[in-house]
């Protein structure tokens, strides 16, 4: 029987890549979304994999929609947890609103989406949660210290709920993304994206999401079970750790 991932942002960019590589490598896949229904709607037709909507910011309906996935699709035994927000500002200019979003967006729905499945997953002995972070989170970036704060936080996270749950089968892992070739990226100008950005890949292009897909296909997979508390960072060597 197929194992069930449930991927957080699952239906936009990243996650879409994410959502549509595991169901190819045979996982019964649900995506969830946040607030895009047209998006959802269309990723849906696309590719037959079952949508969700709810805020993971919000426990309640993190708890409510992990239940109703596990009544229509299955026990969740892959998560993760990619769903993610920028709200880009300087910090003396940054108000108590653009701080709170990207906190309870980027970071406490890690707890809002592992703490409902994971009791499950330690009585079936079995669990892969992957937590995608970014290369902000691990180098620090000007005008995003809600961000980078979020994403580093996603990084200790990980490290420790790994440790809690490595002896009943139970992998953690996180994932840290460069610059990926998404809507976002792309709404950049190409001018500052040539001269400012490019330059600092020593690769000399920007990730494709496909290649954040399948690192966190091969973290879901039992070849992985033996990585955990781990932070893959994939940046084209951006960024070296």
């Amino acid at each position: 029987m197929s194992r069930v991932a449930l991927v957080t942002g699952g239906t936009r960019g990243i996650g879409a890549a994410i959502s549509k590589a595991l169901k190819a490598a045979g996982y019964k896949v649900a995506a969830n979304y946040g607030g895009n229904d047209e998006a959802a709607g269309k990723f849906k037709a696309e590719t037959g994999i079952p949508v969700f909507k709810w805020d993971v910011s919000s426990f309640d309906a993190c708890n409510a929609g992990v239940k109703q996935v596990e009544t229509e699709v299955g026990p969740v035994e892959v998560l993760v947890n990619n769903a993610g927000i920028t709200r880009d500002a300087m910090f003396h200019r940054m108000t108590p609103e653009h701080w709170n979003a990207v906190i309870n967006t980027n970071l406490s729905s890690l707890f809002n989406m592992c703490r409902p499945v994971i009791e499950g997953m330690r009585s079936r002995k079995f669990g892969r949660i992957v937590n995608v972070s970014s290369i902000n989170g691990q180098k620090g970036q000007m005008g995003q210290t809600n961000y980078s704060a979020a994403k580093a936080g996603d990084i200790g996270f990980t490290k420790a709920l790994a440790q809690e749950n490595a002896k009943v089968g139970i992998t953690v892992n996180a994932i840290c993304p460069g610059y990926i070739n998404t809507e976002m990226v792309q709404a950049v100008p190409k001018d500052v994206l040539e001269k400012n950005i490019l330059p600092l890949i020593p690769v000399g292009r920007l990730g494709e999401p496909e290649e954040i897909a399948r690192c966190v296909v091969f973290l879901a997979s039992d070849d992985a079970g033996f990585i955990t508390g781990s932070t893959m960072t994939v940046n084209g060597a951006q960024y070296i750790t």
